[in-house]
């Protein structure tokens, strides 16, 4: 992948809006992404759930050039140089792991209609950032990979500077996000809705995600994956050829 771009996966006529989930990756490393992989993998079902949610808007995938951070944030470089190109008005941004780190970066951007960390990576020394609403997290309290400590300390932060923030844990949830996939389909599907339409509350505060169901097996969620990724084809590419 020598060029950051897009992956649609939905694109109705005339669709002023898009969804664009931003996949998780490595603190360094400028391999080729690739398309299948698990992180970008795991955001199939999610790509699903948002366009259900909102059948109006188109749905993509974020592709970047390389799989890690790489101490400069490239992935953010890349997110930034989308949003300016793309031929869309709204863009909600929902990102895992690096993929939250990202979205955060870039969730400034004036194209932004709402930002979506899903157990994002987000450290101590993390730059602020003037997000624009409305804002959600979501961590799973048996995350070892990224920090809910560290997630709820940036929420702690932009709420101090006036930014609402809703800060969602979800009991009994790992990194892959694999155990309450329901549950994760949902909180995407309820934060587009809100984000894009204003349906539904925005509650800017800490929350427990009620389970919707059992807990899902590995097998189930994986198999899921797997399904969803088979059955939706990438309908365009949209690619920048000068990412800044």
């Amino acid at each position: 992948m020598s060029q950051p771009g897009v992956d649609l996966l939905f694109s109705p006529p005339g669709a002023t809006d898009l969804v664009l989930l931003a996949h998780g990756g490595y603190e360094h490393s400028h391999k080729n992404p690739g398309s299948w992989r698990a992180p970008i993998l795991r955001m199939w079902p999610l790509a699903a759930a948002a366009r259900a949610a909102v059948p109006t808007a188109a749905v993509g995938l974020m592709r970047y050039r390389y799989r890690g951070w790489n101490d400069v944030g490239d992935p953010a470089t890349d997110l930034r140089s989308v949003l300016d190109a793309l031929p869309f008005e709204r863009v909600v941004l929902i990102g895992h792991s690096m993929g939250g780190r990202a979205v955060v970066a870039a969730g400034d951007h004036p194209r932004v209609a709402g930002v979506l960390g899903l157990a994002p990576w987000l450290p101590s020394s993390e730059p602020l950032i003037a997000l624009r609403p409305p804002v959600m997290f979501a961590h799973g309290n048996d995350d070892t990979v990224t920090s809910p400590g560290d997630t709820r300390a940036y929420a702690n932060r932009l709420r101090a500077a006036g930014t609402p923030v809703s800060l969602v844990c979800l009991a009994g949830e790992t990194h892959a996000m694999l155990h309450r996939t329901h549950d994760w389909n949902a909180l995407v599907a309820t934060f587009t809705e809100y984000a894009l339409t204003g349906s539904g509350e925005f509650v800017p505060e800490d929350l427990q995600w009620p389970t919707a169901e059992s807990p899902t097996s590995t097998a189930t969620a994986v198999l899921n994956v797997a399904w969803t990724r088979l059955r939706l084809p990438v309908r365009e590419r949209i690619r920048v050829t000068n990412p800044k």
